[in-house]
């Protein structure tokens, strides 16, 4: 049975801990039982602010801080505390979260956090990242804590069936002439499937910020015509712009797929419910493809 991306996670930096002395841990109850007590697990309780705030103090000193929770009580909730005492005071760690946008829907709006990737879009010097696979995340999580920056890490219950190169940009998945897919983390399969019948490239992406605009533009430059769908797995359009800026001088079309804006889902449900009711499921993404590039190629 494959371990999930939390796991893995925890497994990978309880191992990083034996030789790395800067490394310490903070959360705030949740994922307690992940990691083994000790001086450098701090738990602060069910005080998320208070939960970063204390890791960015520990980076002031020299340490390497991990901070951990679900989505929306580590990226959210203390988001100020984000904003200030990690970016304004210019001092590097590693945000972990799970639950990414709906992975376990019993709990509610109040453990979904679609808007993560787009709130980190306001601050600047963040490198984001979203594995597609339990396999991708102990490299992105060795390499983060070998650095000094900040670093985004979005785990999830949701992974594609096998793993991929972590590489800093797109991976191209497959060729093809009739525009460009880009699956981000675990959307690839889905994404795939949905394309199957279609000839366009997809690319893949476990890195999303920085976004890879030469990659972009390269496969955009292979294909008869600059189409691009992005389905990503947090709310729609997150890098839309990123997108619209690496094409600025090819003209071309854009389309985002991923939680929508619209409306309130209030609905409880299963992941999967979600997945159909904001059109991520395989018939929602092949419905959106089959309209973006089946159309006739414009002539040169």
């Amino acid at each position: 049975m494959t371990a999930t991306m939390r796991q893995v996670f925890a497994d990978t930096v309880e191992d990083v801990m034996r030789h790395d002395p800067r490394v310490v841990v903070v959360i705030a109850e949740i994922s307690r039982d992940a990691f083994r007590p000790g001086e450098r697990l701090v738990n602060v309780g069910i005080r998320e602010q208070a939960m970063v705030g204390v890791g960015a103090g520990l980076a002031l000193t020299g340490l390497r801080p991990v901070v951990h929770s679900y989505a929306p009580f580590l990226v959210e909730r203390p988001f100020e505390q984000v904003k200030l005492d990690f970016g304004h005071q210019d001092v590097g760690g590693v945000l972990v979260s799970i639950g990414g946008s709906y992975d376990d829907p019993a709990w509610g709006r109040t453990h979904q956090a679609p808007g993560d990737v787009a709130l980190f879009d306001t601050l600047p010097g963040w490198t984001v990242h979203v594995p597609g696979h339990p396999d991708e995340v102990e490299p992105v999580i060795r390499a983060a804590l070998a650095g000094d920056d900040r670093v985004y890490v979005r785990l999830s219950l949701r992974h594609n069936a096998a793993p991929h190169p972590v590489v800093e940009g797109f991976t191209e998945v497959r060729r093809g002439r009739r525009g460009v897919v880009v699956a981000v983390g675990p959307m690839l399969d889905t994404a795939v499937e949905a394309t199957r019948d279609l000839d366009v490239t997809v690319l893949y992406a476990t890195t999303v910020r920085p976004f890879d605009a030469a990659g972009l533009r390269a496969a955009v430059g292979r294909a008869d015509r600059a189409d691009v769908l992005l389905v990503e797995p947090y709310l729609a359009g997150t890098s839309a712009h990123l997108a619209a800026e690496a094409l600025a001088d090819v003209p071309h079309r854009l389309r985002s797929l991923g939680v929508r804006r619209e409306a309130e889902l209030r609905a409880y449900g299963t992941a999967e419910d979600h997945d159909s009711a904001h059109d991520l499921d395989v018939l929602g993404v092949a419905a959106a493809a089959r309209r973006m590039f089946s159309g006739p190629v414009a002539a040169a």
